[in-house]
């Protein structure tokens, strides 16, 4: 995987692509890829690489709420677990952050595949009802310490399949280096794009009721994150409206060293997401935005996170946005309700010394573990952060008639919206 390191090939062309990204491998009518149930078992990679699960909800309040296990290796250290959960209140801005370096992490338990862990301190287990209004569902359960303890139940609808961008075993994969087949690294994410949460919080003696729409994903970096990407965007947006919406991106942008002309051709940027209306999965969107190309207005496909507005923070000395547009268009994968679909949500932050619903500007050298920070920082000389927003948000779409009951054209649909906006070098 790693060759580029140890490699005592022949030399390749410097002008070759070193980069070959998922939203450029497939044709539109193969971005949506079926998930197998392989597909979100862990891998426990090692090397390099980080592998992730990750579950997001929103209360009926409009709490955020994010539970996430990351498994960490790096090179020959023994890989280190971290069960990390995030909980935000917007009407009372109390900000609740655990992370906890878990102990005897298993996959799979006893009895149970690989889409299933447990440790010490938490247990996930994934549950299969075939032919049931909900096939899939985790279980997740967690005692952080004495103020915080969760139990929840995650479910996926039977009319939003999960996925991954295109069809096949090489679905999901983008891959750096100059020949996929050996690639030097790799990313990869696997999306449940709207579930149904229900459960409870114990929060400081308080018991909180979990109940609301949310997404999962399963996501692997097969490489030094300093060398995966110079910047990440994600959107989640989710409404109850129309029987169900949600509206889900993840956009990074490759580093200079990896583009399609070798290195110094680079800052390209690899965008997926997808649309459920409805309730049900309509549409899957991924797109490539080369940095000598001007994308296009219009396109049968688009999947874009622009700051389409910015300014400088002396905070973190990034120029970050003030304003955020994403964009969702691709055919519709509905038989029932064939044509077009294009979303778009427009989201103004306000102004690096009064931010609209901002979470926290997260110090990701303060929260990851000391041998990945050490790489990070001292090998490479980053200093990252994540930007994390929770605002009520608009999607405007348009669409065919059948998708949404009693639409037949353009809908705006009201919901919630957590943003992430990450600056690594």
């Amino acid at each position: 995987m790693f060759s580029s390191f140890f490699s005592t090939a022949p030399p390749v062309d410097p002008n070759a692509p070193n980069f070959h990204p998922v939203s450029s491998a497939f044709p539109p009518s193969e971005l949506y890829g079926e998930l197998e149930p392989k597909d979100t078992e862990w891998t426990c990679p090692g090397g390099f690489a980080v592998e992730t699960q990750i579950f997001y909800i929103f209360l009926e309040d409009g709490t955020s709420l994010m539970c996430q296990v990351i498994h960490s290796a790096v090179g020959v250290w023994y890989p280190t677990i971290q069960f990390t959960c995030k909980i935000f209140n917007p009407n009372t801005k109390e900000k609740t952050w655990k992370s906890v370096n878990v102990s005897n992490f298993v996959t799979p338990p006893p009895g149970l595949d690989k889409r299933s862990s447990k440790a010490d301190q938490f247990s996930i287990t994934h549950k299969s009802k075939p032919g049931s209004d909900t096939p899939e569902s985790y279980t997740v359960t967690a005692n952080l310490d004495n103020d915080l303890q969760i139990t929840l139940d995650i479910a996926r609808p039977a009319s939003v399949p999960g996925f991954k961008t295109g069809k096949g075993p090489n679905g999901g994969f983008s891959y750096f280096g100059p020949d996929p087949k050996n690639a030097e690294g790799y990313v990869i994410h696997r999306f449940w794009p709207r579930v149904q949460a229900s459960g409870l919080l114990v929060h400081k003696g308080h018991a909180v009721q979990v109940k609301g729409p949310g997404m999962f994903v399963h996501a692997i970096q097969g490489m030094r994150p300093n060398l995966v990407a110079a910047r990440w965007n994600f959107a989640h947006f989710q409404s109850d409206a129309h029987g169900g919406v949600s509206a889900i991106q993840m956009d990074f942008t490759t580093t200079n060293d990896y583009g399609r002309k070798g290195a110094g051709s680079g800052f390209v940027t690899v965008s997926v997401g997808s649309l459920v209306l409805g309730g049900k999965l309509a549409a899957v969107t991924a797109e490539t935005r080369w940095p000598d190309e001007e994308p296009a207005a219009t396109a049968g496909v688009i999947s874009r996170a622009v700051h389409s507005k910015t300014a400088h923070d002396p905070d973190t000395s990034y120029d970050a946005p003030t304003e955020i547009t994403f964009r969702w268009a691709a055919p519709s994968i509905v038989p029932e309700a064939q044509g077009p679909i294009d979303g778009t949500i427009v989201l103004d932050l306000g102004s690096p010394d009064a931010y609209k619903g901002l979470i926290e500007k997260v110090d990701v050298l303060a929260e990851i573990p000391y041998v990945i920070k050490t790489m990070v920082n001292y090998v490479a000389g980053t200093k990252p952060y994540i930007y994390q927003w929770l605002n009520p948000a608009k999607l405007n779409v348009s669409l065919p008639a059948g998708l949404i009951e009693g639409v037949s054209d353009t809908a705006e649909v009201e919901g919630n919206l957590y943003v992430e906006s990450t600056f690594i070098s």
